[in-house]
């Protein structure tokens, strides 16, 4: 059965690669890649019915790595006519391992695990894949696997070998399969960008036409062909999508829609201003704004549980929305700034990720709702909306903004939630940011935060003795938005950043920076 949740690419869309999920962390960095050659594509569970692989119309098929082992029982498989249809194939790791296995080869359980980098040595010259690469020079590349291939199908050769991997890259001597050991999507392997491009363009004969221009023109038709005349209602957050989503719609559908932004007390400094400014005033779209900060507080009193305060705010949060909606009249469509991420890991081969994504989300949608939901941007990765966002005339102080959780400043305070708590995390918080974006560092980081934390320390500010509370400071890069490392901030930015905080803001006497490297999803400091 075709995947419902899966997005219908527009049919004006001729190049199109399809990418079957065995379960790769690394998933959705090949989407990533392909997309920056401006290819459409599309990530799908392994088990993809072949009809629907047929029907789906890709112009080639890479196959990703995976956690499993070919000779696991359960082990994520592939029907093997997907090589009978003559379309490019591309095995990446497990890929390459399971068309091994499945044409004929042998693959074995290595006794030792490869991980990390290695050196490429190609040893066949003239073929597509490597085009634009140096024959003569090892190439650095990044391996992780645990099976190895230990004799190849009939008819395959050898194009490139590695210290500990005999067949590093391996391709069909006259059909359009090739397989790769190691990772081109990873930034670790340093000419892998060059090996998909060569892939989806020169394997595949992809023209490239997948631009956030055509994106525009095409969502705009695709939106006011759903909605017609009927009226419109988008919670707006103030966030990277939830306004890009906006705009893109209002562009649609004009007095259609109506903003609602419900403003709970944990937001950053000036927000709510900020929103209506933009959006009411700038935009000129029909903005409802409520200021719930009382009624989000008065629920949140003696909570200290992280998942439980994000499931308060959740549920309030979908309740004053749904009050709001309700004074507007009859509403058809609710817009909805779901990215392709939120797509991807709702069909993922590991299972739903509904824990991870709670420390994003405020909060689900109700089960009895009947509104129609309208998501402009369920075909996009974050950077893609970033794009719409700038060519939609958007700010780019709105479209270049860090994530921001939901939930707000409510899940940067560790234990209660409260006002003499929120306060002063709001003002160290906001000098933080001028003090990064004075600096020029504000773009290089991919999300910078402040942390209230529930302990005393004892200080001296001039001759008094003081007992007060500690802000960290946690500034992250990630290349991926899927593994962060700690950014190397000057230490007199941070001594600024510190000297301002501990003499501005009442209540705070230490500042400590956070070193600690986390895959972004659990930054929160929870």
């Amino acid at each position: 059965m075709p995947n419902p949740t899966a997005p219908a690419p527009h049919p004006e869309i001729d190049d199109r690669i399809l990418i079957l999920d065995f379960g790769s962390q690394y998933t959705q960095l090949i989407a990533r890649r392909v997309r920056e050659q401006h290819v459409y594509c599309e990530i799908h569970p392994a088990g993809m019915a072949l009809e629907d692989i047929e029907a789906f119309g890709a112009k080639g098929i890479i196959l990703s790595g995976g956690p499993a082992s070919v000779h696991d029982d359960g082990a994520p498989d592939i029907d093997a006519r997907v090589f009978d249809l003559g379309l490019p194939v591309l095995g990446i790791c497990y890929g390459l391992q399971l068309l091994v296995a499945r044409l004929g080869g042998a693959v074995e359980k290595a006794d030792e695990s490869e991980y990390g980098r290695a050196h490429l040595r190609i040893e066949k010259t003239n073929d597509p894949l490597f085009v634009g690469l140096s024959i003569e020079a090892d190439h650095v590349v990044w391996m992780s696997h645990g099976d190895r291939v230990l004799e190849l199908p009939p008819a395959y050769e050898i194009l490139a070998t590695s210290t500990n991997s005999p067949y590093a890259a391996i391709r069909h001597s006259e059909r359009p399969i090739w397989g790769l050991q190691f990772h081109p999507e990873v930034v670790h392997t340093e000419d892998g960008r060059q090996i998909l491009s060569n892939f989806v363009h020169g394997v595949c004969d992809c023209t490239g036409d997948w631009t956030m221009d055509a994106f525009i023109d095409a969502s705009l038709t695709q939106i006011r062909s759903q909605v017609g005349d009927g009226l419109v209602v988008c919670g707006l957050s103030g966030g990277v999508d939830s306004s890009v989503a906006a705009a893109l719609v209002h562009r649609a559908v004009g007095e259609q829609l109506t903003c609602i932004f419900v403003d709970h007390g944990m937001m950053r400094l000036n927000e709510r201003q900020e929103v209506e400014k933009l959006f009411a005033g700038a935009l000129g779209v029909k903005l409802v704004s409520v200021d719930a900060s009382e009624r989000f507080l008065s629920a949140l009193e003696g909570v200290t549980e992280p998942e439980e305060k994000r499931r308060i705010i959740g549920a309030l949060f979908i309740e004053v929305f749904e009050e709001e909606s309700e004074k507007l009249g009859e509403c058809d469509y609710l817009v909805q700034g779901t990215l392709y991420p939120d797509v991807i890991e709702s069909v993922s081969v590991k299972g739903a990720s509904v824990t991870i994504k709670t420390h994003h989300n405020v909060g689900g949608l109700p089960d009895d709702m009947r509104l129609e939901l309208v998501e402009p941007l369920r075909e996009l990765f974050k950077d893609e909306v970033r794009e719409v966002g700038r060519a939609l005339g958007l700010p780019d102080t709105l479209v270049g903004r860090h994530p921001f959780p939901g939930p707000g400043l409510g899940i940067r305070i560790l234990g209660e939630v409260g006002r003499e708590r929120l306060e002063p995390l709001r003002a160290a918080d906001a000098i933080m940011l001028e003090e990064i974006r004075h600096a020029g560092l504000y773009d290089e980081i991919w999300q910078a935060l402040c942390v209230f934390l529930p302990v005393h320390s004892v200080g001296v500010m001039g001759d008094a003795r003081t007992y007060e509370n500690v802000v960290a400071v946690r500034c992250v890069t990630s290349v991926d938005a899927m593994t962060a490392d700690f950014a190397h901030i000057p230490h007199e930015v941070l001594a600024r950043i510190s000297s301002r905080i501990i003499n501005e803001v009442p209540g705070i006497n230490r500042v400590v920076y956070d070193i600690s490297s986390k895959p972004p999803a659990t930054i929160e400091w929870e």
